[in-house]
């Protein structure tokens, strides 16, 4: 799907104001109310909008402890390992990936030693030949999608045309 101008100003707005409904978002946009609820509805549908969950802080939330752990498992091991990284609640995510090592997760924690007991869980896991991992010092650049977004020129208009601003004077109609 390509995103014109008017969808990444909805998905910036809709950032920024995460519980604003569609009224406040359509004033926010200067668009009508009908077509902020299409374009959410079709960016929904094309899976550019996957959830309107809260972003949460797993430090904040008592898991102050992150890691990054590449695993290089067997061959052909990839659902057994996927389905076994999915049961260990400490797995915030995991990717299967190119280079050295096969999948690359990321882990929280309560403490150095929750994340040592969840290592030693995935070095245990079926498929799973050798992790190393590196403990997370700091946020350098929080996860974040608007700026790629952004980043392009978009075709379209920021607004739609029965919003746009006159331009000069209404034209006399004879009258």
């Amino acid at each position: 799907m390509e995103l014109d101008a008017l969808d990444v100003d909805l998905l910036a707005a809709l950032t920024a104001g995460r519980r604003a409904g569609m009224l406040e978002l359509s004033r926010t946009l200067g668009v009508a109310r009908g077509t902020v609820q299409a374009r959410l509805e079709r960016l929904e549908r094309a899976g550019v909008v996957t959830g309107y969950g809260p972003d949460v802080n797993v430090a904040a939330a008592g898991f102050p402890v992150q890691a990054f752990v590449t695993l290089e498992i067997a061959q052909g091991a990839l659902a057994d390992v996927a389905a076994e990284l999915a049961a260990l609640p400490a797995v915030l995510e995991a990717y299967a990936t190119t280079g050295s090592a096969d999948v690359l997760c990321r882990l929280a924690a309560s403490s150095h030693e929750d994340l040592q007991l969840t290592l030693l869980k995935l070095a245990r896991a079926g498929g799973v030949a050798r992790s190393t991992s590196v403990i997370v010092l700091s946020v350098v650049v929080a996860p974040r999608t608007l700026p790629l977004l952004a980043e392009s020129p978009r075709r379209g208009p920021r607004r739609a045309p029965a919003y746009r601003e006159a331009s000069g004077p209404a034209p006399d109609d004879g009258r």
